[in-house]
């Protein structure tokens, strides 16, 4: 688990909701903004499938510290 800015764990962002503020293309990375530690923080985004831009999205895996893997939430 990762360090928090003031040393405490970062809490998992699996199953985190959030939303898209810049489109995931086909092959490449997009842009997430999910909620963390009563704010919210912008991520890379990678999905399977190219999604839109403000499409809520659920993180289904976390790849490093900034990168989510998502998938569109219904």
């Amino acid at each position: 688990m990762s360090k928090g800015r003031a040393g405490a764990p970062e809490p998992s962002l699996l199953g985190a909701i959030g939303r898209i503020t810049v489109s995931i293309p086909p092959a490449g990375p997009g842009e997430v903004l999910l909620p963390v530690r009563g704010g919210t923080e912008t991520f890379a985004a990678w999905s399977d499938e190219p999604i839109a831009r403000h499409t809520r999205i659920v993180v289904v895996d976390t790849m490093s510290a900034r990168s989510v893997f998502v998938m569109p939430f219904d």
